[in-house]
C-alpha cells in the first residue's frame, strides 16, 4: 500500500480526492424544504456529511429520529449533545409520509443516542419501520441504531419490526475507543451485531447485518484487518469504510488521510476475509449507496404489516426541525 505522512492538528490542506463539488438546484431545495415542513432531522445535515448535496439532489436522505441532541459525546461527531426533548408520537408517521412524498424505494433511518429513555428509543425505531412499511409497502428499510446499552430486549424490539438491513457502527478500532467513543464499548457493539445475526437466523428472516468505520483517527492497517476479522466472526454482511473529516477544531484531529488506493486494498482484503460487501472510499459514509448494497444481496421482500407500537412517554410536542 502507499504510505501517507501523518497529518497533525488539521493544518494541511485536504487532498484532491476529498474535495467535493457543492450541489444545489431545484431538487436540492425541494428536499430541504420538505424536511423542514415535516419537522424532520437528517444526519446528512446534523453530521455535516460531505455527500449531502449529491444525496439531496437525488431525492435521498438519512432520517435522524428522536431529535437532534445526543445523550453521548463522541469526539468525532458533529451532532449536538445535551438534554433532549421528549419523543414525538407523530414522528414515525411523518417520516413515512416524507418517504412517500420523496418517492423512495429504500429508506435509511438512524437516530441520536437516547440513553436516558427507558427503552433507549427502540419502540420509536420499531414504529418508524412499521409506518414506512404501511405507507410505502414496496420500500426497503435500513436502520442504523445505537447500542441500546447492550440490552437484548431493546434490540429485539427493533428487530421484530424486521428491517431489511440492521446496522450498528463500530466507528473505529478497539484501541481508540477511550478517546473516540468513551461512552461506548467495542465488545458491546460486536455483541449487538452478533445478537442481530443470531436473531435473524433463528427467525428465518432475510436481514443483512451492517457496520461502518472511519479511517484517519490513528488506526493502523493491522488493526483494520483485525476489525474486519471480528466483523466476519460476528455475522456482519456489509462493511462501510470512509475517511474521517474533522467537523470543527474542537473535535478529534485528523491523524492521517488514507488514499483511494489504500481504501481499494482494504475493500479487497475485507472481501477475501469473508465480508459479502465492502464499500470503501474517502467519501463513503454509513448510508451512502445503501440501496445498492442491500439490493446486491437480496431481492426486494414484502413484510406483513404489524401493529404499530407507540412509546409510552411520547408527546405531540413539535420537534426541532433542521
Amino acid at each position: 500500500m502507499n504510505t501517507v505522512k501523518s497529518v497533525r492538528r488539521n493544518h494541511l490542506e485536504k487532498p484532491a480526492w476529498l474535495k467535493v463539488r457543492s450541489k444545489g438546484g431545484e431538487t436540492y431545495q425541494e428536499v430541504k424544504s420538505l424536511l423542514r415542513t415535516a419537522k424532520l432531522n437528517t444526519i446528512c445535515e446534523s453530521g455535516a456529511c460531505p455527500n449531502r448535496g449529491e444525496c439531496f439532489s437525488n431525492r435521498t436522505a438519512t432520517f435522524m429520529i428522536m431529535g437532534h441532541v445526543c445523550s453521548r459525546k463522541c469526539s468525532f461527531c458533529n451532532v449536538l449533545t445535551g438534554p433532549a426533548a421528549p419523543l414525538e408520537i407523530e414522528e414515525p408517521r411523518r417520516v413515512a409520509e416524507t418517504v412517500r412524498h420523496l418517492g423512495l424505494k429504500f429508506a435509511v433511518v438512524t437516530s441520536v443516542n437516547r440513553d436516558e429513555h427507558p427503552d433507549g428509543g427502540s419502540a420509536q425505531f420499531a414504529a418508524t419501520i412499521r409506518w414506512i412499511r404501511r405507507l410505502n409497502p414496496e420500500c426497503g428499510v435500513e436502520v442504523l441504531t445505537p447500542d441500546f446499552l447492550g440490552l437484548p430486549l431493546q434490540l429485539h424490539k427493533v428487530l421484530q419490526a424486521r428491517p431489511d438491513v440492521f446496522a450498528h457502527n463500530l466507528e473505529t478500532v478497539p484501541r481508540l475507543y477511550d478517546e473516540v467513543r468513551p461512552q461506548a464499548g467495542y465488545q458491546r457493539s460486536l455483541t449487538v451485531l452478533k445478537a442481530a445475526r443470531r436473531w435473524a437466523d433463528a427467525q428465518g428472516v432475510r436481514m443483512r447485518i451492517k457496520t461502518g468505520i472511519m479511517l484517519g483517527l490513528g488506526e493502523t492497517l493491522v488493526e483494520i484487518v483485525d476489525l474486519m476479522r471480528d466483523c466476519v466472526a460476528h455475522g456482519v454482511d456489509i462493511l462501510t469504510v470512509g475517511q474521517y473529516l474533522q467537523p470543527t477544531p474542537s473535535h478529534h484531529e485528523v491523524v492521517r488521510f488514507w488514499t483511494p488506493e489504500e481504501f481499494a486494498e482494504i475493500a479487497r482484503e475485507g472481501r477475501e476475509l469473508g465480508l459479502r460487501w465492502v464499500e470503501a472510499g474517502p467519501l463513503v459514509r454509513s448510508s451512502y449507496h445503501a440501496r445498492e448494497q442491500a439490493e446486491g444481496h437480496d431481492q426486494e421482500a414484502s413484510w406483513p404489516i404489524e401493529p404499530i407500537e407507540t412509546p409510552k412517554d411520547a408527546t405531540t410536542a413539535p420537534g426541532a426541525g433542521c
